[in-house]
């Protein structure tokens, strides 16, 4: 028995590696595991970093403005009586807060959703149809991209004062639309163009039609991409003054525009801002989170073949 185990040994020419000392298997996982040590602290510190900010103005939104004048929000750790939410009652009661509120909704959501709808169909077109023109269309719309957005507010300013638009949620959603379309055909463009032609081909063989073939296997399958494209959207449109502040008046003008009114106006008013300002950020911080696995696969899309 031993002679018979032995021999394919002597017969190679080869001795058996020996098992690795138990020192040295004990070592390599003493290594990964302060690796990932490492590395996980690295991430609960800057994590750490990027949600201060953010506790520090939820805290101060429920401290009174005597309390936020007097000491820094970390105090209410140490003295939690602090909090109040009389604030918020406060930001509730203020009607053009809560205004501005439903205005930013009113134009945050219908942009995201006409740029994500005709970006979606003008993308399959560009990617798997022939028509006349299709590249150089295409070419015209990728050049729109290095457009600074500048350029085109007086001009579309003087057009909506002739058409009726100037200061209303329409004509900001129409801006936003019209600027936000480049960069979204030119994303959905791409990245349905990745995907198999064989794919488009045998359901096309099966007798699908370009909208059926559109809804049931195209939007599927882009849908990480989508739903970046929505976020990113979504969270441009929402923290937008700059367009807001041009476009829109007094009783169309988003949350953004209103909080900077708030400030000129009444300086040391931190029971409105402070829990104002939350506000506005926090629900950019939700729907990215809501839609997390969804931005990573969008983001991570076609970096793999």
């Amino acid at each position: 028995m031993s002679a018979t185990a032995t021999a394919p040994a002597k017969e190679s020419g080869h001795a058996p590696t020996p098992p690795a000392p138990k020192h040295s298997r004990f070592a390599g996982r003493l290594r990964r595991w302060s690796g990932n040590v490492v590395v996980r602290a690295f991430l609960v510190i800057v994590s750490l970093i990027w949600v201060t900010p953010l506790a520090g103005l939820f805290f101060s939104s429920l401290r009174t403005t005597k309390d936020n004048s007097a000491s820094g929000w970390w105090t209410v750790l140490t003295s939690p009586a602090q909090l109040s939410f009389d604030n918020y009652s406060t930001l509730l009661g203020n009607e053009g807060i809560t205004r501005a509120f439903w205005n930013t909704v009113l134009i945050s959501v219908p942009t995201t959703t006409l740029v994500v709808v005709i970006a979606a169909l003008a993308g399959y077109a560009f990617a798997w149809l022939e028509f006349p023109g299709r590249d150089w269309i295409f070419l015209l719309v990728v050049a729109l991209l290095v457009v600074p957005v500048q350029i085109g507010l007086l001009p579309v300013a003087k057009l909506f004062g002739q058409l009726g638009l100037f200061g209303t949620i329409p004509g900001v959603v129409i801006f936003h639309v019209a600027y936000g379309l480049p960069f979204a055909i030119f994303l959905l463009a791409n990245y349905f163009g990745e995907m198999p032609r064989e794919m488009l081909e045998a359901a096309r063989m099966d007798g699908g039609s370009e909208w059926r073939i559109f809804t049931r296997l195209v939007l599927p399958v882009g849908r990480p991409a989508i739903a970046s494209l929505a976020i990113f959207q979504f969270l441009w449109v929402w923290n937008d003054m700059l367009v807001a502040l041009l476009f829109a008046d007094s009783s169309a003008q988003p949350l953004t525009v209103e909080l900077q009114s708030q400030i000129r106006q009444f300086g040391s008013n931190m029971d409105v801002l402070a829990p104002g300002a939350f506000l506005s950020l926090i629900v950019p911080v939700v729907v990215f989170f809501a839609f997390q696995r969804h931005f990573v696969q969008g983001v991570m899309a076609g970096s793999v073949k």
